[in-house]
């Protein structure tokens, strides 16, 4: 056996590549496992039931699943057209539906808030119909769509070109029309990507700060969400935004394992 036979790790790879992806995987748990070993346990419970505390986390679980529902409305449709498309200027419109992925949030806030202010671009009409969205809950689903549609986009439209055509290709020949393939065929075929993309939207738009803080304001009760309440209890008590913040991390890790496994489950 030569000495480069002996060096090969049974997965295939090199063995020098372990040393930076444990460095990689030591920057993500180590600052997690620092703000647990800082919890106030003996705090812990008394500090995640305040009322406050509940008011935003109830408040960012339900505005984050609007959101994502608007993503998938959104999303699918968005991601079917550039993955099957072709047309002048597909590279610009899918650049501009990527675009929030590279904006700050608070950019995309103040976007936002032109556009659907009282006096901004469709706010002003609105109001004279009597319709206020800005610094509402609305306003927070609004935000939460807009930083977390990409990442569904993104997600789809790999699928969606992993896939490839060849089974739609052979519906649409024994005669069914594009609306039976896109349901029955194109949808439950990429069925794991499209989980997996909304989970990332709904993960995204759990921990949106930025957008929601400058289109929505924090009222408690109405658009304070739990990133906000984490930032507003770090002023005023280290201790609870703390608690917390794991409270969160704890939301995000269930949700995720849980659809990946699902997703994982319904691959055919």
């Amino acid at each position: 056996m030569t000495r480069s036979a002996r060096t090969v790790v049974p997965s295939g790879l090199p063995g020098w590549i372990f040393v930076p992806a444990a460095v990689g995987g030591l920057f993500v748990v180590l600052p997690l496992t620092a703000m647990l070993a800082s919890v106030d346990w003996s705090r812990f419970v008394q500090l995640v039931t305040s009322e406050s505390s509940l008011a935003a986390l109830e408040l960012s679980l339900r505005t984050a699943a609007a959101s994502t529902v608007l993503c998938v409305l959104f999303g699918v449709p968005m991601a079917a057209v550039l993955s099957r498309s072709s047309f002048r200027g597909l590279h610009v419109l899918r650049s501009l539906a990527l675009l929030p992925l590279v904006l700050p949030p608070v950019v995309g806030g103040i976007a936002l808030l032109y556009t659907f202010g009282r006096k901004g671009l469709i706010g002003q009409h609105l109001e004279v119909a009597g319709i206020s969205i800005a610094f509402t809950t609305t306003a927070v689903v609004l935000a939460q769509t807009f930083v977390a549609l990409p990442f569904l986009v993104v997600s789809l439209e790999g699928a969606l070109r992993t896939a490839g055509r060849r089974y739609e290709y052979a519906a649409a020949t024994l005669g069914a029309t594009p609306t039976t393939v896109f349901r029955r065929v194109t949808l439950p075929l990429v069925l794991p990507g499209l989980v997996s993309g909304a989970v990332l939207s709904f993960a995204r738009a759990l921990g949106e700060f930025g957008a929601t803080l400058t289109f929505a304001g924090s009222l408690q009760g109405v658009t304070r969400t739990l990133p906000l309440e984490i930032y507003l209890q770090r002023e005023t008590d280290a201790d609870a935004a703390v608690a917390l913040s794991l409270v969160l991390v704890v939301v995000a890790v269930v949700i995720v394992v849980g659809s990946r496994g699902w997703a994982s489950r319904a691959v055919p």
